[in-house]
C-alpha cells in the first residue's frame, strides 16, 4: 500500500496540485477510463482498473499506448491465486518487500481473464495462470502507483498497465492533453493519504443534541481536494490540559445505520457516546474508512466470501487488500486541531494506540470497549481477538 512507503513530505505549495491530480485520476478509473502515470524512474504507462474491463476497452488501451498491457496485482492476491511459490521457484526475483507483482499474460490477456483474476468471487482462469510471466516491479513504479489509485478509488486492487510506446509521446503532458487523458505523478499517489490528512480543514460545525449526550456538537473536516469528510463528535467541553476520553470509530454503514448483527460496530458507536458522556467530556472521531478502509462495495464482497467460510481478515486479503487498510493520520490531525494532545483511548485494538502515539498523540491509557456477542458475530469477534490482536 502506498502510504506504507517512507517518503519525504512534499512542499505545502504543491499539495493542492498533487491532491487534485490524484482525485481526478481516481474518478477516471471509477468511470472505466485509462489514466497516464509517470514515475520518478522515467517509466510512463497508461493504467486502467481491471474491474469492469471489456474486450473493447482492453483493445483501446493497447492501441492508445502502443503496447501490450500487463496485469498488476497485490502480493496478497497473488498468494491467494497460488502464484508466489511458482514465481519464487521459477525466477527467484521476489522478496517479502514486493507488495505489487506484474503478470505478463501474453496473448492470453482477454478481458474475461482479467476480470476473473481480479475478482475473488469468480473462478480464477487456471490456463492463463499457468502461462503467466510473473515479476517484481519497482517499489515506487507505475504498477505500484496504479494499485494505489485503485485502493484510493475503493475498487478491486488490480490494474492493467500498458507502457506508453507511442513515438509522439516525448512531451507526455501534451500527449495526454491531446487525448483528453489525466496525467498523475506516481509520487503524488504515494503521498496522497498523508497529504489529504495534512490538509484537513474544519469546514462546518453545529450543536447536535444526541439521545445519550445532549451537550454535543459535530465538526466536519474536509481535505483540500474536496474528498470525503471526517467528523468529530465533541461531547461536553474537553479541556486541552486534561487527557480526554476519545474513541476513533471507522464508519460502518451496515452496523451504525442498519443495525447489522455481523459486527459490533453499532454497539461500539452508541456505547462510546454513552461512555464519553458519562465521563463528562470527550470526543468521538468518525472516520470515513468503511470496511477497514476498503469501502462499502468491497465490504459486501468480503461478506460473501465470509459466507463461503473465510474469516473477516482473510476475506479482505482474498480481495487483494491488506487485512486492515485503515490509517489514523486524519484522527491525529483532528485531535491536534481540537487542542487535544493527551487522550484516554477507548479501544480494544492495541494497534490504534501504537499508531496514534507515533503520530504525536500521547495515549495515557487504553480503555477497554467490549460488548456481548451474538450468533452472527461470534466468529468475527474471535477473529479480531486471535488474529487481529484485539484485547477483550
Amino acid at each position: 500500500m502506498p502510504h506504507r512507503h517512507n517518503l519525504l513530505t512534499m512542499p505545502a505549495t504543491r499539495e493542492p496540485a498533487s491532491l487534485l491530480a490524484v482525485d481526478r485520476a481516481v474518478f477516471e478509473l471509477r468511470r472505466g477510463r485509462a489514466v497516464a502515470v509517470a514515475a520518478a524512474d522515467g517509466a510512463r504507462a497508461l493504467v486502467m482498473a481491471a474491474e469492469g474491463i471489456s474486450e473493447e476497452t482492453l483493445a483501446d488501451l493497447a492501441d492508445l499506448a502502443g503496447s501490450r498491457p500487463d496485469f498488476a496485482i497485490t502480493r496478497r492476491r497473488a498468494e491467494v491465486l497460488g502464484l508466489i511459490a511458482k514465481a519464487d521457484g521459477a525466477a527467484g526475483n521476489l522478496g517479502e518487500e514486493d507488495t505489487v507483482l506484474s503478470l505478463g499474460l501474453n496473448d492470453r490477456l482477454s478481458a474475461e481473464a482479467v476480470v476473473r483474476l481480479a475478482d475473488p468471487l469468480a473462478d480464477a482462469p487456471s490456463e492463463e495462470l499457468k502461462a503467466a510471466d510473473i515479476k517484481a516491479v519497482p517499489t515506487h513504479g507505475v504498477e505500484t502507483a496504479a494499485i494505489g489509485l485503485t485502493k484510493i478509488a475503493r475498487l478491486l486492487p488490480a490494474t492493467l498497465v500498458a507502457p506508453i510506446a507511442d513515438p509522439d509521446s516525448a512531451d507526455l503532458a501534451g500527449w495526454v492533453a491531446r487525448r483528453n487523458l489525466i496525467l498523475v505523478d506516481a509520487g503524488d499517489v504515494f503521498q496522497y493519504e498523508r497529504t489529504a490528512a495534512r490538509t484537513l480543514t474544519h469546514v462546518s460545525d453545529a450543536r447536535v443534541p444526541l439521545e445519550d449526550a445532549e451537550h454535543s456538537r459535530i465538526l466536519a473536516y474536509r481535505p483540500q481536494d474536496g474528498g470525503l469528510e471526517h467528523l468529530a463528535i465533541v461531547i461536553g467541553e474537553p479541556r486541552p490540559d486534561e487527557a480526554a476520553l476519545v474513541r476513533i470509530h471507522s464508519e460502518c454503514f451496515t452496523g451504525d445505520l442498519l443495525g447489522s448483527l455481523r459486527c459490533d460496530c453499532g454497539d461500539q458507536l452508541r456505547g462510546a457516546i454513552q461512555a464519553i458522556a458519562a465521563s463528562g467530556a470527550g470526543v468521538l472521531l468518525y472516520l470515513a474508512q468503511e470496511g477497514r478502509g476498503i469501502g462499502l462495495v468491497n465490504k459486501l464482497r468480503a461478506y460473501t466470501l465470509q459466507d463461503r467460510g473465510l474469516d473477516t481478515l482473510d476475506a479482505n486479503e482474498m480481495l487483494g487488500y491488506d487485512a486492515d487498510e485503515r490509517v489514523y493520520l486524519p484522527a491525529a490531525e483532528m485531535l491536534k486541531s481540537l487542542g487535544l494532545k493527551q487522550v484516554k483511548l477507548l479501544t480494544n485494538n492495541p494497534d490504534k494506540v501504537t499508531d496514534l502515539s507515533r503520530l504525536g498523540i500521547d495515549v495515557v491509557e487504553r480503555v477497554p470497549h467490549t460488548f456481548p456477542s451474538n450468533k452472527h458475530n461470534e466468529q468475527y469477534l474471535e477473529t479480531k481477538k486471535v488474529k487481529g490482536g484485539h484485547l477483550f
